[in-house]
C-alpha cells in the first residue's frame, strides 16, 4: 500500500489503519501514478479538511489525470504539535515549515509567534528540514517528532479543535455493495441557464437521495467555467442510484464517478 509521504505524515497515520506494509511516494501525484501502473494495490491521500475545505491536487488528479476509483474513506482527527530541536526553546523559534494545509489550520498559532511561514511538499518533510537548525520548527505528527528528533515545544496548536481530515484510499475499481455506502461524483452542466444546476440536484432530492457534500472547482477550461463535486448517499450499482444517473445525463456536458464505497467505520476487515 503506498500513501503520501514520507513517513510520519497524517497520511501515513491513515494508511495504517487498514494496513502495515507502507510504501511512501512524495506527492499525491506519484501515489496516483503508482496505483495506475501496478506497482501498488492502492494509494492512501488526502481529499478533504474540515477546516481548509478540498484538497485540490487530489481532486484534479483524479479528474481530469487518472482514471482510478475512490475504494474507501478514512476520517482521523488531525492534532498539530509545534516540533523543535531539542536544544532549542520556542523563544529561538524564527521560522515555521509545515505543509500548507497544517499552516493554514495553525494560522492564529504562528501570527501569535511572529514567526515566517514556509511551505514544504508535507508535514513529515518539514520536520525533516528543521532537524539541526535551532531557529526553525516544524509543524507535524508526534511520530515525526520521535523519526527526526524533535521535541514537541506546543500541542493542539490548531485554531479550532473539532479539525479532522478525511482520506481516500485508491484503486482501480470501488467498492462492492454494503448496507452504508457513499457515491462520489464530478460532472459539468451543458450549458449555463438560470436553474439548470438547481433541476439537476432536484433529481436527488426528488428520490429521496440525501447530498452529503457539494462544492465547485474551476473547469480549467476557461474563466467562469466549473465542474461539481457531488457526495451522496448510497453505490451507484443500486437501481434508484443508476436510474438517477442515466437520468440526469442528459443534462450534463460531462459527468465521471469517482466510485462508490462503505462510509467510515464499514467494512475494514476486506483492507486487512
Amino acid at each position: 500500500m503506498g500513501f503520501f509521504g514520507p513517513s510520519g505524515s497524517f497520511t501515513e497515520e491513515a494508511a495504517s489503519t487498514i494496513g502495515n506494509n507502507l510504501i511512501s511516494f512524495d506527492s499525491i501525484m506519484e501515489v496516483l501514478d503508482a496505483v495506475e501502473k501496478g506497482k501498488i494495490d492502492i494509494g492512501v491521500v488526502p481529499i478533504e479538511n474540515s477546516i481548509e475545505g478540498p484538497v485540490g491536487v487530489t481532486l484534479d488528479l483524479l479528474v481530469h489525470d487518472y482514471d482510478l476509483k475512490i475504494k474507501r474513506e478514512i476520517i482521523i482527527p488531525i492534532s498539530h504539535n509545534l516540533l523543535i530541536n531539542p536544544d532549542a526553546n520556542i523563544g529561538d523559534i524564527k521560522f515555521v515549515y509545515s505543509h500548507i494545509q497544517a499552516l493554514s489550520q495553525c494560522r492564529k498559532f504562528t501570527e501569535k509567534m511572529g514567526v515566517v511561514v514556509n511551505s514544504t511538499s508535507s508535514t513529515s518533510a518539514a520536520a525533516e528540514m528543521v532537524k539541526g537548525k535551532k531557529n526553525s520548527a516544524a509543524i507535524g505528527t508526534k511520530r515525526a517528532g520521535e523519526i527526526y528528533g524533535l521535541k514537541i515545544a506546543a500541542s493542539n496548536i490548531q485554531d479550532y479543535k473539532n479539525n479532522v481530515t478525511r482520506f481516500v484510499v485508491i484503486d482501480k475499481t470501488d467498492h462492492k455493495p454494503t448496507t452504508n455506502d457513499k457515491t462520489s461524483i464530478v460532472f459539468s452542466i451543458m450549458d449555463d441557464k438560470p436553474g439548470r444546476l438547481y433541476k439537476i440536484l432536484e433529481v436527488f432530492a426528488d428520490n429521496n437521495i440525501n447530498l452529503t457534500k457539494i462544492e465547485s472547482r474551476p473547469s480549467k477550461e476557461k474563466l467562469g467555467s466549473y465542474i461539481f463535486f457531488v457526495d451522496f448517499e448510497g453505490h451507484r450499482t443500486d437501481k434508484k442510484i443508476w436510474n438517477i444517473l442515466n437520468n440526469i445525463r442528459s443534462n450534463l456536458g460531462y459527468i465521471k464517478v469517482l466510485g462508490s464505497y462503505p462510509t467510515e467505520g464499514e467494512d475494514l476487515d476486506s483492507f486487512r
